[in-house]
């Protein structure tokens, strides 16, 4: 059984992804050209933005972000403890620290008071500028963008939305990706909507953030070209390839792959209820469930479970077992008095199932029976 299925989508999709690959070969336009145009083209449309720039990888999306909002040395950047890496990797490499905030107890997801109690203790304390905010929809969840954008209008802070989980959810009636003053997904090969290695995309509705990005991405380019540098920048482009790939499978995820990712949750959901901590999406709001993590008693049960899933030959993950403040690279970062209750305890529970929009009902139902037999 896959955790991820990829090669059932792979086969679903075959003629389409095989027929663009073969005229991405045939035309030798690696990089750039008309695969690249058309995805970004409906990349944007999907979301509902002005202009979407795609690149390399989703941590590019993010240093570029960052670059934009003009991070650097002294600045605060401010991001759910419950996280990975990437959501503030770019900026401390940037001189920027990480201030990590805690988790809501039930979406996972940047907690709003908790998010305004630390940018208040970093404004007293004095030593760093607050300047951004990474609101991470994780696990395919969309943050409380009511309440996150106000906070970072008051205090004057760049909201940056971190969808690489959540490329395809929506909240409130608005599509993830379209939030902040930049927004940025990763296209890696297990995301909801991922290629055949790795990409990136960034949005904004800013014709002058647009034109910066793709200055920065291609070695700060001037108006003359790659030749006529203007800035210093990155060299992060998607590969053609890579867009032949990720428009059939756009087409898919909005044709029924978002609708089979709702099916197969809610069938974990109804036979885990009363047992687990199942996920919870607020209303109004709809999670395109990149994983569907459970809450074990404790973190023994999590993994007994774990190891007997694995003795009969059922996948599972942990995503993710420690919060950012207790990663060895974090350790020096400022804390401000927080403790992470809430992402601690999450990360010490999380278990997730196997979770895609080609799981078949018996091979779920397989995966319930045996979670259930070691209760």
């Amino acid at each position: 059984m896959e955790f991820i299925d990829l090669k059932a989508q792979y086969q679903t999709l075959k003629t389409e992804i095989d027929t663009n690959i073969q005229s991405v070969l045939s035309s030798a336009q690696f990089i750039g050209g008309p695969y690249v145009a058309e995805l970004e083209e409906q990349l944007a449309a999907f979301v509902g933005r002005k202009h979407c720039l795609t690149c390399a990888n989703g941590t590019d999306a993010l240093q570029l972000a960052f670059m934009a909002a003009g991070v650097g040395r002294g600045d605060a950047v401010f991001c759910p403890d419950m996280t990975f890496i990437s959501s503030t990797e770019p900026a401390k490499m940037s001189g920027a620290v990480s201030i990590f905030c805690d988790i809501t107890p039930d979406t996972y997801c940047l907690d709003p008071a908790g998010l305004e109690r630390q940018i208040r203790a970093v404004l007293e304390e004095g030593t760093y500028t607050p300047k951004a905010v990474v609101a991470v929809d994780i696990l395919g969840n969309p943050c409380d963008y009511d309440a996150i954008s106000p906070i970072c209008e008051k205090y004057g802070l760049t909201l940056i939305e971190d969808a690489a989980q959540s490329f395809g959810a929506s909240y409130k009636g608005r599509r993830t990706c379209s939030f902040g003053y930049i927004a940025t997904t990763s296209f890696f090969p297990a995301k909801p909507l991922g290629c055949y290695g790795d990409g990136g995309a960034l949005f904004t509705d800013s014709g002058e953030v647009d034109a910066l990005c793709r200055s920065l991405c291609v070695h700060g380019k001037g108006p003359g070209g790659k030749y006529d540098n203007v800035r210093v920048g990155l060299n992060s482009r998607l590969d053609a390839i890579q867009a032949a790939i990720l428009l059939p499978k756009l087409k898919a995820l909005e044709a029924y792959e978002l609708d089979a990712r709702q099916a197969a949750a809610k069938r974990y959901s109804d036979a885990f209820a009363g047992k687990f901590t199942t996920p919870f999406v607020a209303e109004g709001c709809v999670s395109v469930w990149a994983q569907y993590a459970l809450l074990a008693e404790s973190r023994k049960q999590r993994d007994q479970i774990a190891a007997y899933l694995r003795e009969k030959g059922i996948p599972s993950m942990v995503y993710y077992p420690k919060p950012q403040h207790m990663l060895p690279v974090f350790l020096d970062e400022p804390r401000y008095g927080e403790t992470y209750p809430n992402a601690s305890d999450y990360c010490a529970r999380t278990f997730s199932l196997p979770m895609h929009p080609y799981l078949k009902e018996a091979e779920q139902r397989k995966v319930i029976e045996t979670v259930l037999e070691m209760l």
